[in-house]
């Protein structure tokens, strides 16, 4: 099975690989190369420490933002132990040298071929490999049960897409999570879908959502002083929904003429984009990355947009928000993560899309978030700038639902304690 695997790897490797190498900036393809390859440049285990490193894989930014409360924990308790971040994408690896760069080294994980995992494991040596959320490399896995090496899966998730894909192959899943220590889940739907994947029933528990942890800086940007009057943040945009809010807002403009909006397409690539998009609408708009950064006083604004154009910053920036609409909503994306307007206390608007975020149904039922449809999305906004009141009562039903299923780190530190 492994060795078929490998083979459909190594070919699905040969076409995407150049592709791959050629999207990242020239300086960084070199070392993207190496260590994609398990070729780190030394050793990264430290010799002045009794611990091997704890090897933490977080494919993206949500992973890497939901990793970062574990990693502070696992430090805290064992201040000498050497913590890992691996990622696959180059945000993920941003957003883990901001967050996480006096905590953990962060590097590029190995592709999945027995040769680059051995690479790795001799430079590396983990005591622990630790998979956030659903990250399953089945040679890894096997690489690592066979040396030894405890692997835990932490904050598991398991999506009724990727499900319904994984059950097909249970055949072939089923070994791959025998070799597993540990599944740390997020909630009991997950728990049972890993279990009719083939995990081991007493290995798996349910700990909850390390995201109801994650504390997005309480440094709100100080650029974000330059706007006047109620701000709607579109976070975490995909393809088609910056078009659908953008239509939204200039219709809500002509009941509230000091309405601002600030649009954070989801990826970099498309900033460029999305940018032509409000030209083409005509409306006035500043770029993040134009706004001065020093404590030149701003001019103040408003009923203006502001393009997020730079990475890292929208979990602080919701901190200022009124209203946040959640993107990935109003497509069959599965949505993104509303945790972090919930952390400020803020109105959260959602399109009928939020898969990835199961929890979302109890935000819906108690009152802390809105559920809307490409239809009424205007109508929906309409509401709530027009009853302050509402507004701020959803925000704070939020804020308290976010607060009360708070821990599953805690609970998760007891499960892994064993292992490091």
């Amino acid at each position: 099975m492994y060795q078929a695997y490998s083979f459909l790897y190594i070919l699905a490797l040969i076409f995407l690989f150049p592709f791959e190498h050629l999207k990242r900036p020239k300086e960084l393809r070199k070392r993207w190369i190496r260590e994609r390859f398990g070729l780190y440049k030394t050793s990264l285990q430290h010799s002045n420490t009794p611990f091997h490193p704890v090897w933490i894989h977080a494919v993206s930014v949500g992973e890497v933002i939901a990793a970062a409360p574990l990693i502070n924990k696992i430090r805290d308790r064992h201040p000498s132990a050497e913590v890992i971040v691996s990622t696959v994408t180059d945000t993920g690896q941003k957003v883990a040298k901001e967050r996480l760069g006096n905590a953990a080294r962060i590097i590029y994980v190995p592709f999945d071929l027995p040769f680059a995992i051995r690479n790795a494991l001799l430079r590396i040596k983990p005591s622990v490999f630790i998979i956030m959320e659903t990250e399953l490399w089945p040679n890894t896995i096997r690489i690592l049960n066979m040396l030894g090496v405890p692997v835990l899966l932490m904050n598991g998730r398991i999506s009724e897409k990727s499900f319904k894909g994984y059950i097909k192959l249970r055949f072939f899943i089923k070994d791959v999570l025998r070799r597993m220590d540990l599944f740390c889940m997020q909630n009991e739907v997950y728990a049972d879908r890993i279990r009719a994947m083939g995990a081991e029933a007493d290995r798996v528990k349910v700990t909850g959502n390390f995201k109801f942890d994650t504390r997005p800086s309480s440094y709100i940007p100080e650029w974000t002083k330059i706007l006047q009057g109620t701000t709607i943040i579109a976070g975490s945009t995909h393809r088609a929904e910056e078009d659908l809010i953008i239509n939204a807002y200039i219709k809500l403009k002509s009941d509230f003429p000091m309405l601002n909006l600030i649009i954070a397409p989801r990826h970099p690539e498309r900033f460029k984009e999305v940018e032509e998009l409000i030209k083409r609408n005509n409306l006035k708009y500043i770029k993040r990355s134009e706004i001065a950064n020093s404590n030149t006083p701003l001019l103040q604004h408003s009923g203006l947009i502001i393009h997020l154009d730079v990475i890292g910053e929208l979990a602080s920036v919701y901190g200022m928000c009124d209203i946040a609409i959640m993107g990935g909503t109003f497509i069959e994306h599965g949505g993104q993560n509303p945790l972090e307007p919930a952390y400020w206390g803020k109105a959260i608007v959602c399109g009928p899309h939020m898969e990835n975020f199961p929890f979302i149904e109890d935000f819906y039922k108690n009152g802390g978030a809105v559920k809307t449809d490409a239809d009424n999305l205007r109508q929906s906004l309409k509401e709530l700038l027009s009853d302050q009141k509402k507004m701020i009562a959803t925000g704070k039903t939020a804020k308290e639902l976010y607060d009360k299923n708070a821990g599953a780190v805690e609970r998760a530190m007891k499960e892994i304690e064993g292992y490091l």
